[in-house]
């Protein structure tokens, strides 16, 4: 058997849709670019067995990729895909505010942007983070 048939079925991840109000009203948003993936998205990771739940996994990916502690927000609709190893995946995501910390660019992510919603929706590559934000800036309203 390949290594397929060793992978686990499914993979759970969590991230989050961090924002702050703007000084002249509206809000903004983080996304960062993934260099080993060429593309701009989410923060976002894969469980791991110390993280205990999803929002701390959630949490501690932020924290990774963003240099940012953050506070959780509302849990947000889920995303499910097939990876790059042909499993299935499913991205549970919070927004979340910032209570402190700062980027510096990482093996995960070299650059990071708060960006209005419409830049945000512009710049992710993929269409399922555009639908978490759009639900994000709903329950931000």
């Amino acid at each position: 058997m390949g290594e397929a048939a060793h992978l686990p079925p499914e993979v759970l991840a969590a991230g989050g849709v961090v924002w702050r109000a703007r000084a002249g009203g509206g809000v903004e948003i983080v996304v960062i670019h993934r260099p080993h993936r060429h593309d701009w998205s989410l923060p976002k990771g894969k469980l791991e067995p110390d993280d205990g739940s999803l929002a701390a996994c959630a949490l501690r990916e932020v924290a990774e990729e963003t240099g940012l502690d953050c506070a959780l927000g509302e849990e947000l609709p889920a995303t499910r895909y097939e990876d790059h190893k042909g499993r299935s995946k499913e991205v549970r995501f919070w927004t979340m505010t910032v209570l402190g910390g700062s980027f510096a660019p990482n093996d995960e992510a070299d650059e990071l942007r708060w960006v209005s919603p419409t830049e945000a929706l512009a710049q992710l590559s993929y269409a399922s983070e555009r639908e978490v934000v759009l639900a994000a800036l709903e329950g931000l309203a």
